[in-house]
């Protein structure tokens, strides 16, 4: 032994750091590249959905059994997509949009047409899919690339490319038509634009525009488009045909009172006054059966779930994570804003789910994709180049 090892022994001796079973829990959440408390908070938002769409369907298992498959297949995308790096990322943005682009253009020549809209591909035997959910992640990934390797906030000209590139798959998914989609693809690019730093005074001056545009858009919007509108400023108008959708909405929400009538025992939703009740309309089922306390217990999970989604985008070292896990974060708050906002009468009906709560496939994946994205930057976010 040693002079040293005589005098300090501690010295020489590695210390291990205690094994306890948080420390392994934090391994293991490290090791999947995924943010516990936002990923149970999306469990919990989902299990809930899952409760009320057994009811909104009409005590159907089934629908009940294939949503949650369903979400099985969107945690699992989740969870591959948490594990790439914001690099890969980044690369393959321009494939994603580029691919999507073409796809929307498939649709526009040999879509399958369905309820009066013509929005999806079928492989046949395999699957039917609607290729303008994909533009809600390809296109913030693709403005976010572009920008991050330019001086922010944006020149005119980086302005001029962002606006071409947010403008073509837009038109093309409004043609189909699909306002509802369309308004969030738009949406999820101006969020990465706003958030790359642009001037009170230039998004001002971009609000007046949009106004002054507003008769061309009305002038190119379809008669059930318009009628939307129209029914939205009145729907006594119009009580037994477009204005009913509002009109049964609405009652129910308020029939629920401060408690509800109870699970399973609400009367618009159980009689089926209420139309689209397991899917755009499901938040008034949730009103009448569940009321205000459970209509604020569900929007405090969801102001929660972006709150944790804010402070990640915020821990994102360079600004493409900045910019693409912000505006995911702020379109899944547009999902909640447009639905809650039509149900309820505030905005026109646009057809716009519930997210992770009304039936349907393809906006859970693509939902619980953005989540990945979200994590796998909060995840890299000491790899990622500065």
């Amino acid at each position: 032994m040693t002079r040293l090892e005589q005098l300090a022994p501690w010295r020489t001796r590695p210390v291990r750091p205690p094994e306890s079973g948080i420390s392994r829990r934090r391994s293991l959440w490290s090791r999947l590249h995924l943010d516990p408390w936002l990923l149970a908070l999306l469990l919990i938002l989902m299990g809930g959905g899952l409760l009320v769409l057994y009811s909104a369907s009409g005590q159907r298992l089934p629908v009940v059994q294939a949503q949650a498959t369903r979400f099985a297949v969107a945690l699992a995308v989740m969870v591959m997509l948490a594990r790439l790096s914001p690099a890969t990322l980044m690369r393959w943005s321009p494939l994603a949009y580029g691919g999507g682009l073409a796809m929307l253009v498939a649709v526009e020549i040999m879509g399958d047409v369905g309820m009066g809209a013509q929005r999806w591909l079928v492989i046949p035997g395999v699957m039917r899919f609607q290729p303008s959910e994909m533009m809600k992640l390809a296109m913030p990934m693709m403005i976010a690339a572009y920008l991050c390797r330019r001086p922010l906030p944006p020149s005119w000209r980086d302005l001029l490319i962002c606006g071409l590139l947010l403008g073509l798959p837009v038109l093309l998914i409004a043609r189909q038509p699909d306002l509802g989609t369309s308004l969030l693809v738009a949406c999820a690019g101006l969020f990465v634009v706003l958030l790359a730093g642009l001037s009170w005074r230039f998004i001002l001056a971009m609000g007046a525009l949009a106004a002054a545009a507003l008769p061309l858009l009305w002038m190119n919007m379809h008669n059930y488009q318009r009628q939307r509108v129209l029914t939205f400023l009145n729907p006594e108008s119009d009580p037994l045909g477009s204005g009913w959708n509002i009109i049964q909405s609405t009652t129910a929400i308020g029939s629920g009172g401060l408690t509800g009538k109870g699970w399973l025992e609400g009367t618009q939703s159980q009689l089926e006054f209420l139309p689209e009740r397991h899917t755009d309309f499901i938040v008034a089922v949730l009103g009448e059966e569940f009321g205000l306390v459970g209509m604020v217990t569900i929007l405090l999970l969801y102001l929660l779930i972006i709150g944790r989604g804010l402070w990640l985008a915020n821990t994102a070292q360079d600004s493409f994570g900045r910019l693409l896990a912000g505006s995911i974060i702020l379109t899944f708050f547009i999902y909640l804003f447009v639905n809650v906002g039509m149900v309820s009468g505030i905005l026109p009906v646009v057809g716009v789910p519930l997210p992770l709560v009304s039936y349907g496939g393809t906006s859970s994946v693509t939902l619980m994709a953005g989540f990945g994205i979200l994590m796998a930057i909060q995840a890299h976010r000491r790899l990622l180049p500065r």
